[in-house]
């Protein structure tokens, strides 16, 4: 029988654990105000959050995919328009394009940052293009400045899927914040993740912003006054309340997750494992480790054994899966995300390891890369 696993690949315990005061502190005042839909605790959070990714505001609401829909609808998009995107991130960005009546057009990725690669948007823009969501895909931004060449010589508009890269940073810049337009997730296992599901827009444009707070809350400009079709995605009061007393923690746990990935880089070099690699433009903040192996399955298998957890993100690229067999996608279309779709395994990354644990893991994947 195969022991516990001694490196989990995630373990949101003793996250809780290290900041359980603070978290108590922050129920405690929402509950002794007795406010919790879009109150005092939202409004802060949006100042604080829009300051720390270098943007003008930020926007709350329920979740990350909500954050690309309200973000791409922001942007003027909506049925029958096409949307060209990375095959390779979590389904809920295309998912986003699809509740909007639009659809999804994927390219195919960098094989080095596995991000959406610019050179192959270019050829699937048509007349019903209306804009480009890359994705910062691991933490890792995306290159961005020839998106958004393409995007000004097209009239196409730029949402950035930054809900991997809390803090991650494009020539210096704050991803999210360089299209003018990025969404944001604060999903649980995320790098700025709270104790449920959770978004936010960044954005520049004042205007933009209001009509953003008018559609995460029913397309009211007050109460019972309804301008436009909105919906109800709003980010509570206690979630709003936890995720400003852990956004002050972000700068330093984004340096630990740094740090183990140095650890693993030292390590690593030299065996028979693709690495990921930080490109010059590039500040990544590691929300997860992925490498890549020709024979994934008994490397992983290998890892099991010895006490280390893995996952894959992600198994199927988004042009192969059954959602959207009637995008025509085939087999062969994209070689680049085919390819690593087949090899890619994430390694335990999280802040919260011990060097005990890193250590671990470094050996199970020395002795495992031969398996």
């Amino acid at each position: 029988m195969t022991a516990p696993l001694p490196v989990p690949f995630n373990d949101l315990k003793p996250k809780v654990a290290a900041h359980r005061a603070a978290i108590d502190r922050a129920i405690a005042r929402v509950l002794d105000r007795g406010y919790f839909v879009l109150g005092p605790e939202v409004e802060a959070f949006e100042k604080e959050l829009a300051s720390a990714m270098g943007m003008k505001d930020a926007v709350s609401v329920g979740n990350g995919t909500d954050a690309i829909i309200l973000a791409l609808e922001a942007r003027g998009i909506g049925p029958g328009d096409e949307v060209i995107t990375s095959p390779m991130s979590a389904a809920f960005s295309a998912l986003a394009i699809s509740r909007l009546g639009a659809t999804p057009v994927f390219g195919d990725i960098d094989p080095v940052t596995m991000n959406l690669d610019p050179q192959t948007i270019e050829a699937r823009i048509t007349s019903r293009t209306k804009a480009i969501l890359p994705v910062h895909l691991y933490g890792h931004p995306a290159d961005l400045d020839p998106i958004m060449d393409i995007a000004r010589e097209h009239g196409l508009g730029v949402v950035e899927d930054a809900c991997q890269a809390h803090g991650a940073r494009y020539k210096g810049r704050p991803v999210g914040s360089v299209a003018g337009i990025g969404a944001l997730s604060f999903y649980p296992t995320k790098n700025l993740g709270g104790v449920g599901d959770g978004g936010a827009i960044l954005v520049d444009d004042p205007d933009v912003a209001q009509k953003l707070r008018k559609l995460r809350n029913g397309g009211q400009s007050e109460r019972y006054q309804h301008e436009i079709i909105g919906t109800n995605s709003r980010l509570d009061e206690i979630q709003a309340a936890i995720l400003r007393e852990l956004l002050q923690t972000l700068d330093a746990e984004t340096a630990r997750r740094r740090e183990i990935a140095e650890r693993y880089f030292e390590a690593f070099r030299g065996i028979p494992l693709c690495l990921p690699e930080e490109q010059s433009y590039a500040r990544a903040v590691y929300h997860l480790f992925v490498v890549r192996h020709p024979r994934r399955d008994a490397f992983m298998t290998a890892l099991a054994d010895r006490g280390v957890g893995t996952l894959i993100h992600y198994p199927v690229a988004l042009h192969l899966q059954r959602a959207y067999a009637t995008l025509g996608g085939k087999s062969g279309d994209r070689p680049n995300v085919e390819k690593a779709a087949n090899e890619i395994v994430s390694l335990p990354v999280y802040p919260e390891l011990t060097d005990a644990q890193v250590g671990v893991v470094i050996d199970a994947v020395k002795r495992a890369v031969d398996a």
